[in-house]
């Protein structure tokens, strides 16, 4: 039963915990504080990038803690749900590096995740890759950097003659959708996204991940939440207040608040999963979808945190929950790469080592009918297909996210 909540003036108090949003944003918004309203609850969007990194960290962190029969424990659980293809970086026309299959790249890595738009009561082939975001890893495989593609970036995708797609250019989150459609399901939509993307990019890939929503609720959930501040006052689209009671919103986004809108106002508190998600869903603000970025980022970053924690670490029984929700619905694709042995080819990651970066300077840039891409950022993906985006970073530190709410 979700918490119970009462108004008073112009917030929703909780009656059952003391755990608000800050209210130093100022205006009488209303703040969030109760649970969000059963299976419509699983209509939310997924993040995906998420998943996997965070799979990662309590993995690698378990190595120090229980040696390697434990790992192998826990990653035959998480391996025996995952879902694996050869399907995608195997045909050499969706920008895979020339590395043989099967083998790890000694050198830098570029992972592609795709973060699917599913919702309850869709069938396979409806679902757009809403959040798209390409993990670089260094040659010494000891750091990251997220870097995020608009989801409204028009490009141009290619044709596949395999797929009888003819091409077209269009928002670069539909190649996901075209990809999927008859019949292809996951491996044909991660295919085309990929082919889309090298196009933009110019980058090549060593791994493709895609996730849904139920299996990324799930882990949050395992978890308990995770600590996140909100650097802006922010309303949700999703989400309305009504007698006290936080509901999720039935039709069409609305593109201004209703005078019942749930505020996300600024602070830092220990948010439940659905507010956590919800908060990586927020884009009602002066940066839009960037600030949606950001906090998908930021997401990240505290789900790998408390991943690695002795709180998780030290509770098996929450290590194993975790791990099962990871592996129901990440799907993979590692290039011949045994699942485990990717894992641990990367084992030098760590929740600190996720370095977020700005795209667009952060701000949109208009397009031909949606968003272009800035000089900056072909520049930005360039010195990533190049292996050389620490140093170009130097030279842009500008496009570092630094800010206190990212290092949360």
């Amino acid at each position: 039963m979700p918490p119970q909540t009462a108004m008073q003036g112009d917030r929703v108090v909780r009656q059952s915990r003391s755990n608000t949003y800050g209210g130093t944003g100022g205006g009488g918004g209303r703040t969030s504080g109760t649970k969000g309203g059963g299976k419509k609850a699983k209509r939310r969007k997924s993040p995906l990038w998420a998943r996997l990194l965070t799979t990662f960290g309590v993995i690698l962190a378990l190595v120090g803690v229980g040696g390697i029969v434990v790992v192998k424990y826990f990653l035959n659980q998480l391996t025996s749900n995952i879902q694996t293809t050869s399907g995608v970086l195997d045909s050499g026309d969706v920008g895979n590096k020339a590395v043989p299959v099967g083998k790890l790249p000694d050198g830098a890595m570029n992972l592609l995740m795709l973060g699917l738009d599913t919702r309850t009561g869709w069938d396979e082939g409806e679902s757009r890759s809403d959040t798209i975001l390409i993990l670089h890893i260094t040659a010494s495989h000891d750091q990251a950097y997220m870097i995020s593609i608009p989801r409204d970036t028009v490009a141009r995708i290619p044709a596949d003659e395999k797929m009888g797609f003819r091409g077209a250019t269009t928002k670069i989150n539909a190649a996901y959708l075209f990809g999927s459609q008859n019949g292809r399901g996951w491996q044909g939509g991660a295919k085309l996204a990929t082919k889309a993307i090298h196009e933009l990019t110019g980058i090549e890939f060593d791994g493709v991940m895609v996730i849904d929503f139920n299996g990324f609720k799930g882990i949050l959930e395992a978890m308990g939440g995770v600590h996140l501040c909100v650097d802006k006052r922010m309303w949700s689209s999703h989400y309305v207040v009504n007698n006290g009671k936080v509901e999720y919103a039935h039709g069409k986004d609305p593109k201004s608040p209703p005078r019942n809108a749930l505020w996300f106002e600024k602070g830092c508190r220990n948010m439940e999963p659905w507010e956590a998600l919800e908060f990586s869903r927020l884009r009602h603000s002066t940066n839009g979808d960037y600030d949606r970025q950001r906090h998908q980022q930021q997401l990240l970053r505290a789900m790998a945190k408390k991943a690695s924690s002795s709180g998780v670490m030290g509770n098996p029984s929450k290590v194993s929950k975790i791990l099962a929700a990871a592996g129901k619905s990440l799907k993979m694709d590692t290039h011949g790469v045994p699942v485990d042995s990717f894992i641990f080819g990367l084992k030098g990651l760590a929740a600190g080592d996720l370095i977020p970066i700005k795209t667009n300077g952060g701000t949109f840039a208009a397009g031909n009918g949606g968003e272009g891409i800035t000089d900056d950022t072909r520049r930005l993906f360039e010195a990533t297909s190049a292996d050389r985006l620490p140093e170009f970073l130097g030279r842009h530190p500008e496009m570092l996210i630094n800010d206190a709410s990212a290092a949360s």
